[in-house]
């Protein structure tokens, strides 16, 4: 019941912050979301398997990448996730394809996230 009522904070917090539009992804946002995956990231893909707490979070992070801003800021939290968690940066990296969520970018240390956003740009 304690990660259910968290994970509506989070929903909340993450409507309110994509409302005000304009505004950044802030990493604090992301980390809070990706802690739903700490079983997963700790124990290494692929098992456990991430689970829906874990898949929903993955599915609000894509949510945020409406705009260039918001695309950037999200793969740079996620790219500094990866570096602060090397040991289980594998399985930061999977996430998105257990998830079946798709960010359009790569999670990893040589990801350069100014390239992905200028890409998806001339899309």
């Amino acid at each position: 019941m304690g990660a259910h009522r968290t994970m509506i904070r989070v929903l909340m917090l993450l409507s309110w912050a994509t409302s005000i539009g304009g505004s950044a992804v802030e990493c604090t946002t992301v980390t809070e979301l990706i802690s739903f995956c700490a079983t997963f990231i700790s124990n290494g893909s692929p098992d456990p398997y991430p689970g829906t707490p874990c898949c929903e979070a993955v599915t609000n992070l894509y949510m945020m990448t409406h705009s260039t801003d918001n695309r950037r800021s999200l793969c740079g939290c996620l790219m500094g996730l990866v570096t602060a968690n090397n040991s289980n940066s594998t399985a930061i990296a999977t996430l998105p394809g257990f998830c079946g969520v798709p960010l359009g970018f790569t999670i990893g240390p040589d990801t350069d996230c100014n390239l992905y956003v200028y890409l998806l740009c001339l899309e």
